[in-house]
């Protein structure tokens, strides 16, 4: 079952984005399947319904609920500036989230304070440096999940990208 959420996406428009329904209707957690979908990340294939709509891009900002993304400030906006992605460095780095949030006394004040502007940061940067090379190493690591270590990723890349 295919399971619709409006998110925010480029220039801020908001739009439905689809995934398959992980959590069964009125459940809290999701069931072993969901589990399956979720850690596999096979919850997402739906979305390339928004990318024949134009409205996604493979790679970019995850694009999120009303009251993030559409409430960055200066330069942050820039987010905005591009399609939002199927996966993405942030997406890299916080692959598991969710089972990180889960074992947190306040998940959401963990998540606006510390997750939500490190995710600003990494988008940022990616959104000025991004080429080919850096979208085919998203598109492996996303599909193959070695470890992959996105701070130090970008902290080797710009160096690169100072000389």
């Amino acid at each position: 079952m295919i399971f619709k959420q409006t998110r925010i996406g480029k220039n801020g428009d908001p739009f439905v984005v689809y995934k398959f329904r992980s959590i069964p209707k009125g459940a809290t957690l999701p069931n072993t399947w969901g589990k399956f979908l979720r850690k596999t990340k096979f919850d997402e294939l739906p979305q390339i319904i928004n990318i024949w709509k134009g409205e996604m891009a493979i790679i970019g900002p995850r694009p999120d609920i009303s009251g993030y993304a559409d409430a960055l400030q200066g330069e942050d906006r820039i987010i905005l500036s591009v399609k939002p992605g199927i996966t993405g460095l942030a997406s890299l780095k916080y692959r598991k989230e969710e089972a990180f949030l889960d074992n947190l006394e306040n998940p959401n004040e963990y998540n606006d304070n510390i997750i939500w502007p490190d995710k600003v940061l990494i988008n940022k940067w990616y959104i000025q440096n991004r080429n080919l090379k850096m979208d085919i190493q998203i598109i492996f690591f996303t599909l193959f999940p070695f470890p992959f270590n996105v701070d130090l990723f970008i902290e080797k890349n710009k160096t690169r990208n100072t000389k």
